[in-house]
């Protein structure tokens, strides 16, 4: 009996082992395999076709030393993610909140505000080139019926980048889903509670909907900060196919790295960029999963 349960266990092992294989296999050849080469070419000279020589820790010191585009780039991506992330998920948590309602027609104004989320990038990027243009865009032109006269958004260096944090804030629908639904999800019994100790609704809404959420709040703010240090699309079709915009305030760490890459062919020196890039989103995500026990409330935890 004891070598009979051995030999299924054993066939048992093999069979996951045979149903897991095509996953091993993908992840050593598509992740793995990718990530230990670009690792080991980022000391190299790689040209992508035949240049690939040992130089050190001299792409890292370029980077770091001497090459002020790369701070350049740097700053511009830093600049997007401190304000557009905060903003963003603001705007999500208010816009959801005003969506929570139970009142006529409520599912129709839910699909509206989702429906820039699930558009084509590129097609939005050129839209709002578009309505962004400082002579003919319809942001300007209403901008003037109050007597204002409008900014050159994508065409000076000082509006370039708000240009883009207005155009996240209006693509917000995906993160609103994600809040809507949590807030969906908070007991009435906690509300009833609270009315009963004569609570009302701005205190409900900061005292009882904000701290059950707050794990959604996480899962978006870090996914959104990790998004945000890759921001690429948006520059390269809005800058004229990759120029990084006027005095390169368009020019973001990603596109940056792309330029290097398939531009200027310096692909070891690109590699040496995705791997600081690595450390600093991995060192932003660790101090967020270290603060997160401060703020972050799990119903029916004991702290």
């Amino acid at each position: 009996m004891g070598k009979k349960r051995m030999t299924m266990r054993r066939k048992e092992s093999i069979y996951g082992y045979i149903f897991v294989l095509p996953w091993i296999i993908g992840f050593l050849a598509f992740t793995a395999g990718p990530l230990v080469f670009s690792f080991v070419a980022s000391f190299t000279n790689y040209n992508i076709t035949s240049q690939m020589d040992f130089v050190g820790g001299e792409n890292y010191k370029g980077l770091l030393t001497e090459d002020s585009l790369f701070w350049t780039s740097l700053w511009n991506t830093l600049y997007f993610v401190i304000f557009s992330v905060p903003l963003t998920t603001i705007g999500a948590i208010f816009l959801s909140a005003l969506l929570n309602q139970d009142i006529p027609g409520i599912r129709y104004f839910r699909t509206l505000y989702y429906l820039p989320a699930v558009l084509s990038g590129v097609g939005v990027y050129m839209l709002w080139m578009q309505l962004l243009d400082p002579g003919t865009g319809m942001v300007n032109l209403v901008l003037s019926w109050f007597g204002i006269d409008g900014p050159n958004w994508l065409f000076d260096p000082d509006w370039t980048k708000p240009s883009l944090i207005f155009m996240k804030l209006w693509s917000v629908g995906g993160s609103m889903l994600l809040y809507l639904a949590s807030m969906q999800g908070v007991s009435k019994s906690l509300y009833e509670a609270a009315e009963i100790d004569g609570a009302n609704t701005w205190k409900k809404f900061f005292h009882i909907t904000l701290p059950m959420i707050t794990p959604v709040i996480f899962f978006d703010v870090v996914t959104s900060l990790i998004g945000g240090f890759q921001i690429f699309q948006e520059a390269y079709v809005m800058s004229n196919n990759g120029e990084g915009g006027p005095a390169n305030s368009l020019l973001f760490y990603n596109l940056y790295m792309w330029k290097q890459a398939f531009t200027n062919f310096n692909m070891g020196y690109a590699m040496a960029m995705s791997w600081i890039l690595f450390v600093i989103v991995f060192i932003m995500t660790m101090i967020n999963l270290k603060l997160a026990p401060r703020w972050v409330h799990y119903e029916g935890e004991e702290k």
